[in-house]
């Protein structure tokens, strides 16, 4: 019996570790296996790694290995960062703003500041996702202490101009933080010339292990960060606890790769990306979401004309699609990015995410183009 063909496409969710990454990582498992935190030859050498990976971190984003703090993941860093930052600056003021179609992991953290007495401004955004930066400038009051927008959007792939939201923020003495987790790896990412405050983002979705992430603070900007946990020195006592030393180390490798073979890489796949969403235009009555806008090269997100896509997910059993955001993809309700981009409930709940990787080929854009194209119409069919 031939077994079905199975395509990934679900990259912003999360990535396969290269193996060259795993192949770095094994020794610290084993041989290498010393607490980076030991004054002994085998600490010695687990420090090392970890001060290499740093290295390797911020030359991929462009910023001094010393700002650079290690975490378990981006949601970890998003909490020390929000927490941190605005609890050591509340005497200045308590006032946030972000926009409504951030990831989960910001909006429900300043929900959580908000129950201790912060406010939070929620910008709206245009139908390709784009906040307008007029209502940016304007909603910033003496009050005010930090902005918080993400670079790129998890669901649509839409980048948010940062440049001109640093000048904007900074202009009125205000600080900047970015989720980064999205465009690292896929885009360049420059955090001396994006001049931001504060970023996050995480290993696995840059082809490294899960589990580890970064935190990263603007030293030259005098950004003051209050400590969350506690129980140890390590990292500067801004993130205590023994280090994950072979995550760490495959941290940095998939770091090393993505610098050497991101701008080939997104060349290719923004190509495929293209070619998939002109066949399904082609086949399906459909609509892709944030088209206009500037987007991630490997993102689409595609609604449906009247097509429950919980029951398209179900019948495409041999693709890795996604209604949205892996962190709420689980729940069955509308996706809060598409619903501020102003679809309606049945519009959202008619959407696909599709996100293309390093394995993606044309023949996987092809194959998945004819599943989703076929299933899509048997369900029109069994509708009439």
């Amino acid at each position: 019996m031939a077994v079905k063909k199975k395509i990934y496409l679900d990259y912003n969710a999360t990535t396969p570790t290269d193996q060259r990454v795993v192949e770095a990582m094994l020794p610290y498992f084993t041989e290498k296996f010393g607490n980076a935190s030991s004054d002994h030859v085998f600490g010695w050498d687990a420090n090392e790694a970890v001060e290499n990976s740093r290295e390797q971190v911020a030359r991929l984003i462009n910023c001094k290995p010393t700002g650079i703090t290690f975490t378990s993941g981006a949601t970890e860093a998003a909490n020390l960062a929000i927490f941190g930052f605005c609890k050591r600056n509340r005497s200045k003021g308590k006032h946030i703003i972000t926009c409504k179609t951030e990831h989960k992991t910001i909006l429900d953290t300043l929900k959580a500041l908000e129950n201790e007495g912060f406010e939070v401004t929620y910008l709206d955004v245009d139908l390709d996702g784009n906040i307008d930066l007029s209502e940016l400038e304007s909603a910033i009051t003496s009050e005010t202490i930090l902005v918080c927008l993400m670079l790129a959007n998890n669901e649509t792939g839409l980048i948010h101009p940062m440049y001109e939201i640093e000048k904007i923020v900074h202009s009125k003495g205000v600080k900047l933080m970015s989720d980064i987790t999205q465009a690292v790896g896929k885009i360049p990412v420059d955090l001396k010339a994006l001049n931001l405050d504060i970023a996050i983002f995480s290993s696995h979705k840059i082809y490294g292990p899960k589990g580890v992430g970064t935190l990263y603070i603007n030293k030259k900007n005098n950004i003051e960060i209050e400590p969350q946990v506690f129980g140890g020195g390590q990292e500067k006592g801004m993130r205590p606890g023994t280090l994950n030393v072979p995550g760490i180390v495959g941290f940095g490798k998939a770091a090393e790769i993505a610098f050497s073979e991101m701008e080939e890489e997104s060349v290719r796949i923004s190509k495929l990306r293209d070619k998939l969403e002109g066949l399904l235009m082609e086949s399906c009555v459909c609509k892709v979401n944030s088209m206009k806008a500037n987007r991630l090269p490997n993102t689409t997100n595609i609604s449906f004309e009247n097509i429950d896509c919980n029951q398209l997910l179900r019948k495409l059993n041999s693709l890795a699609v996604s209604r949205g955001s892996a962190c709420t993809s689980n729940i069955i309700k509308p996706s809060h990015v598409l619903k501020a981009m102003g679809l309606s409930d049945e519009q959202a709940l008619s959407s696909l995410r599709i996100s293309l990787g390093t394995n993606t080929s044309l023949s996987d854009i092809e194959f998945a183009a004819e599943e989703i194209k076929k299933t899509a119409n048997q369900l029109k069919r069994a509708e009439v």
